[in-house]
């Protein structure tokens, strides 16, 4: 998607940025190595399936809870959306992991 740049009327590439931070409950860990088994697993899935961008970014140290962020972009704000709301449904499918609360901002 194009849009034209007011000051030169030159096409410009559009790009949006959507990110996503999700913060994570795993009742049936006993550990924190249960835990990065199952971030780990889940992370690599996430970026394999969709190709975005995934990190544990808060509560390392807590061995039920977790804080991922997803980042992925796209050329436009629809994709971008529909990109992240796949991604919330595939964690929403993992039955190691319950989804506490998410937030979804589009750059």
């Amino acid at each position: 998607m194009y849009n034209i740049d007011k000051q030169t009327d030159k096409e410009v590439m559009t790009m949006m940025v959507g990110t996503c931070s999700v913060e994570l409950m795993m009742q049936e860990t006993n550990s924190l190595k249960d835990k990065r088994q199952i971030i780990k697993s889940l992370i690599g899935r996430i970026q394999s399936r969709f190709n975005a961008s995934v990190a544990e970014v808060d509560l390392q140290d807590k061995w039920r809870s977790a804080v991922i962020g997803i980042a992925c972009v796209s050329t436009t704000t629809k994709h971008a959306n529909q990109m992240i709301d796949s991604i919330i449904k595939f964690i929403e499918g993992d039955n190691r992991v319950e989804i506490i609360h998410f937030d979804i901002e589009i750059l």
